[in-house]
């Protein structure tokens, strides 16, 4: 109940962004947010710490088997994101990142920035600090809201149809218990396993879209019963039973 009226106070929010100027309706300034407020358009040549909260959010929209770099500057790929990002909620669609697509950000995250549909406890039931992997605590919990933002993506790609994580960021003891791998991304804090619905082939061809480096599932050893997404530094795709 609370979400829901959140959500409906920011729509009247949006609603009253659009204000008269001339005569001619124009968008206003995007609405302050309780995670980050964004407070200038962005486009082609723009960089800081704005442009990298931008990229953390539209991570999920690089297209078929690219991952967009976090980097802070606003190049050609950050604005082909911006576009996709734009295009998948019905936005004006050019690349640069102003009032409307901010507001849509608003619109998909909570205060802790999160996206609305996943949260940091459900990526990572290992421990209550994110210690204990292969990357420090706070580079884990980080790399673990950009995975989120791309399983937002994904899961609006998929007609917003819930997706189901069964497991998260990892220390090494919680991964040795799981049995993973000595070079688990679960350690590195973007490993994700998704079960449920819907199909483990589904997520993981689709999942070729949204940012995700390495995508493992059916017909990869010890992975007939989830699809396990992360990033890399180099594409690794295997799902033998899904085409993959």
């Amino acid at each position: 109940m609370l979400r829901h009226a959140a959500r409906l106070l920011l729509s009247l929010v949006m609603i009253a962004s659009v204000v008269l100027v001339g005569g001619v309706l124009t968008a206003g300034t995007a609405q302050a947010d309780a995670c980050y407020t964004w407070n200038r358009t962005l486009g082609q040549g723009a960089s800081g710490e704005d442009v990298r909260q931008l990229q953390i959010r539209v991570a999920g929209y690089p297209a078929y088997g690219e991952v967009l770099a976090i980097d802070g500057s606003y190049g050609p790929a950050t604005a082909a994101a911006v576009t996709r990002f734009q295009q998948a909620y019905g936005l004006s669609a050019d690349g640069v990142a102003g009032s409307q697509t901010f507001n849509q950000i608003y619109a998909l995250q909570d205060a802790d920035c999160t996206p609305v549909h996943f949260s940091y406890a459900e990526l990572n039931r290992c421990n209550s600090d994110w210690s204990g992997g292969a990357v420090s605590a706070a580079t884990a919990r980080a790399n673990a809201l950009v995975s989120m933002w791309k399983l937002e993506a994904l899961r609006h790609a998929l007609g917003d149809r819930a997706i189901t994580v069964s497991s998260g960021f990892r220390s090494y003891a919680c991964n040795n218990a799981a049995g993973g791998s000595s070079t688990s991304r679960h350690l590195y804090g973007d490993g994700v396993d998704l079960t449920g619905t819907p199909s483990l082939c589904t997520l993981a061809q689709r999942a070729r879209y949204h940012g995700f480096n390495e995508i493992l599932g059916p017909g990869y050893p010890d992975h007939n019963d989830h699809a396990h997404v992360a990033n890399r530094s180099s594409r690794f795709w295997s799902a033998p039973s899904c085409g993959i």
